[in-house]
């Protein structure tokens, strides 16, 4: 039977972080030899516990109750913050109640691996090329296979139809910013993003030839090479902070709360469109907006917006209890069939090749944006030196947004700090 939970606390701590004591299998109190213990052992033998998507678990019910089936197994459901998986894991794990499987970003593999958190997988290369090449590359490290991917997902453009007529709508950066200086005016906006963040902001960058870590002859992240402040990723943000400097964006788009108020403004139809992801589908969608989804815009350079690629993947702790069976599991709910259910239900775009053929996925406006996106798009570096580029580089590009540094002083700041910051942490890794 199907155990589903929803976790709805964070679990916080620091100190815990890099302190984490190594918990091996637990000594039993009784005699080795009593059939009763080996009957319990056995019966812990046939449990799996899955930490889930918050509001996603639906999607891989069916398929669970299947390999509960096949398996003789009892699995327990336990839906968590996505992106919190991981940190609870650095203490559930060692404590003895983290799960057997989790899902976790592709970006984070790289300081899972060197953590001890993720175990390796066996996978065959028939299995691993049933997915797309950049979503499989996101599960591998240092040439070995840490999960499977389950969904991908990158910046896209939302455009409320109703302000917007499709046949009017901007193909390029300028284009949006010459209409939002025609429709910005009180409480009403043209285009807004959040280009104060680099995680949207590197689409201008990277497509004027920024970006964040270059590569080594074997195509590996080269943590020593940062071109976040190099000739094209000053030009790309010379580009954005023009939407500032002309007022085309609310003051509140910066920071912290940005995010709420760029959501705020288009599901209240206030904004002509908004950078965003396919996580907003189903909440503008409810919000009653008449929406239109359609790739990122091309630059003034002719080249496309980039953006980084986001893949969702089905990973096994070192800590689990039954690995061999969580291996398979990870293996069957990621399949084509499971991750086209799971793609009906949740609306996350599959990252299996075969499912873009599919009429399910291939008539889906939205699925076929993120796919199109995909192909200017790169993945967000998985080695664990990109923990110290996030804040550094939101610093930079927030001090941009507010007037108080030029581009390129802010960004030569930025990397600056992250070049020190990768010394400090990361130093004879």
């Amino acid at each position: 039977m199907i155990r589903f939970k929803k976790y709805l606390g964070l679990i916080s701590f620091t100190a815990l972080l890099f302190a984490l004591v190594a918990c091996g299998p637990q000594e039993s109190d009784g005699d080795s030899g009593d059939s009763s213990d080996s009957s319990e052992n056995a019966e812990e033998m046939k449990e799996l516990t899955v930490w889930a998507d918050i509001d996603k678990s639906a999607g891989i019910e069916t398929a669970i109750a299947v390999f509960e089936e096949e398996h003789d197994v009892e699995i327990e459901v336990i839906e968590k913050a996505y992106a919190q998986q991981v940190e609870d894991l650095r203490l559930d794990g060692p404590a003895g109640t983290g799960p057997d499987v989790f899902t976790m970003p592709g970006d984070q593999i790289g300081t899972a691996v060197t953590e001890g958190l993720l175990k390796e997988l066996d996978v065959s290369e028939d299995v691993q090329s049933i997915y797309t090449d950049v979503a499989m590359n996101s599960q591998i490290y240092d040439g070995k296979v840490y999960g499977l991917p389950k969904a991908v997902e990158t910046n896209v453009l939302f455009y409320n139809k109703d302000l917007v007529s499709e046949d009017e709508v901007p193909t390029t950066l300028d284009g949006w910013y010459e209409l939002s200086l025609e429709l910005t005016e009180g409480e009403n906006y043209g285009l807004l993003a959040l280009f104060d963040q680099i995680y949207y902001a590197n689409g201008v960058l990277s497509g004027y030839g920024g970006y964040v870590f270059g590569k080594d002859a074997d195509g590996n992240f080269d943590p020593t090479d940062i071109g976040l402040n190099n000739e094209g990723a000053i030009e790309g943000a010379e580009s954005i902070q023009k939407f500032y400097d002309e007022g085309l964006f609310p003051s509140g788009l910066v920071g912290e709360q940005g995010i709420n108020v760029l959501d705020s403004l288009f599901s209240e139809g206030k904004a002509a469109a908004v950078i965003s992801g396919p996580w907003n589908l189903g909440p503008y969608e409810e919000a009653g907006i008449n929406y239109g989804v359609m790739k990122l815009p091309e630059l003034a350079n002719g080249e496309n917006m980039s953006a980084f690629v986001g893949v969702k993947s089905y990973n096994v702790s070192t800590y689990a209890k039954n690995p061999e069976l969580a291996e398979e599991f990870v293996e069957f709910i990621t399949n084509e069939e499971n991750s086209k259910t799971r793609y009906e239900i949740t609306g996350e775009v599959p990252a299996v090749k075969a499912l873009a053929e599919d009429p399910v996925v291939a008539e889906s406006e939205a699925a076929q944006a993120v796919a199109q996106q995909s192909q200017f798009s790169e993945l967000t570096p998985s080695i664990p030196e990109m923990n110290e580029v996030w804040t550094p580089a939101d610093a930079a590009l927030q001090t941009i947004a507010t007037g108080k540094a030029d581009p390129e002083e802010a960004l030569n700041q930025a990397v600056e700090t992250i070049e020190g910051q990768i010394e400090a942490n990361h130093a004879g890794q």
